[in-house]
């Protein structure tokens, strides 16, 4: 099994910023990607960004140029720098891996979510 353990959330003000950190353990033999999603009160969950194996980024349209995904393959730990947030970018925010596990079997594993709020 895999655990991801979240962390950096919590209170600011607008135009502030807070790093957010996934830290994964576990048996994993390759991670495929890692991501993170958010989710509003009364709103679906929503792809915030990922990266891929190959270090690609995919990065949602609403948040671009505020905030940077990144990683350390070392620690298999994925990063979320958010920047210049806006009230409307608070959420629960949840990390993903796409990581093969056992049995050889790509799966996907969430973690528990940590609240941003951004206060006018």
């Amino acid at each position: 099994q895999v655990q991801l353990v979240e962390s950096g959330g919590g209170l600011v003000q607008a135009g502030g910023s807070l790093r957010l950190s996934c830290a994964a353990s576990g048996i994993m033999y390759s991670i495929n990607a890692m991501g993170w999603y958010r989710q509003a009160p009364g709103k679906q969950r929503e792809l915030v960004a990922d990266i891929r194996k190959s270090g690609s980024t995919n990065v949602a349209d609403s948040v671009k140029g505020r905030f940077t995904i990144s990683r350390d393959i070392t620690k298999n730990t994925v990063y979320l720098q958010m920047n210049s947030l806006k009230p409307e970018d608070t959420a629960v925010y949840y990390c993903n891996i796409n990581a093969v596990t056992t049995g050889y079997l790509s799966k996907l594993f969430w973690g528990q979510g940590t609240q941003v709020t951004v206060s006018s």
